[in-house]
């Protein structure tokens, strides 16, 4: 059976000797063509893995710079269908890389509840639409199963979100129902805060969660710069940056362009 395109990404990465450049950004932001142009950019220059966004209005989760794009998403007229036809338009222009959908659960159970085979035909258009894998920020694992199961039966992957603030019973349950990869959160608070990458507490927490699963494991939230990227690589199968990029984006295609291809320079483990 071939490998599904998160792991294929992965173990592509590794035998370039290198981190995943996972990047996030936000759909619709700030409205569906110059989203669409910022995708496809991001995805040009060099992210190995896209996490598309969907826009929510309350971002618990999110630091400043993605609640403003989720703002201005949802003044252009954002849905969930939108996202999704942009989700459609990026795999047809990029066959092998996935595409993480990152969400809420508000949204995500809306649509379930709209679709005529409920929960299981929903995962399964996301899957006939190119998407690979769910990931459901604010939807804890005693209650992710509504979700999780009928994704994992259409073959999407299910990403676990790991706090550095997790119990070991919950980050064992987290990474055992997760597939795909495991997400370490790198520090408390939202997306966007700042993050020292060299910090003893940030190392001892990935080297806790690499003893729990086989799955690959990027580390997100407050990662901007290369430098970060730069230590953090040898460390981890794959390195998240999302409010950087979206930042960038506000200033056009090419400024994020030209920040992505810094950020992939800097995944070398080397």
């Amino acid at each position: 059976m071939q490998p599904g395109r998160i792991a294929a990404a992965f173990e592509r990465c590794r035998g370039q000797g290198r981190a995943a450049l996972v990047g996030y950004l936000t759909g619709f932001d700030p409205d569906h063509e110059r989203g669409l142009a910022s995708l496809i950019a991001a995805c040009e220059a060099g992210v190995d893995v896209l996490e598309l966004g969907v826009p929510f209005s309350d971002p618990t989760a999110d630091g400043p710079e993605i609640q403003s794009a989720m703002v201005r998403a949802l003044a252009a007229g954002a849905t969930l269908e939108g996202v999704l036809a942009l989700a459609s338009a990026v795999r047809s222009r990029f066959a092998e890389l996935p595409i993480v959908l990152f969400s809420y659960a508000n949204p995500l159970l809306r649509a379930c509840s709209r679709d005529a085979a409920g929960a299981r035909g929903f995962c399964q258009r996301l899957r006939d639409l190119g998407v690979d894998a769910l990931l459901v920020v604010d939807l804890p694992p005693e209650q992710a199963s509504i979700l999780r199961a009928p994704a994992r039966a259409a073959n999407l992957d299910w990403i676990g979100l790991c706090a550095p603030t997790s119990p070991p019973a919950r980050l064992d349950k987290i990474v055992e129902a997760a597939s795909g990869f495991v997400y370490a959160v790198s520090l408390t608070g939202v997306t966007g805060s700042a993050l020292d990458a060299n910090s003893h507490s940030l190392r001892s927490q990935l080297e806790d969660l690499r003893g729990r699963t086989q799955l690959p494991i990027a580390v997100g939230f407050g990662v901007r710069e290369p430098s970060q990227v730069r230590a953090l690589a040898p460390q981890v199968d794959g390195v998240v940056v999302g409010s950087a990029l979206v930042k960038a984006g506000r200033s056009g295609p090419d400024p994020l362009a030209s920040l992505v291809a810094d950020l992939r320079a800097a995944t070398s483990k080397g």
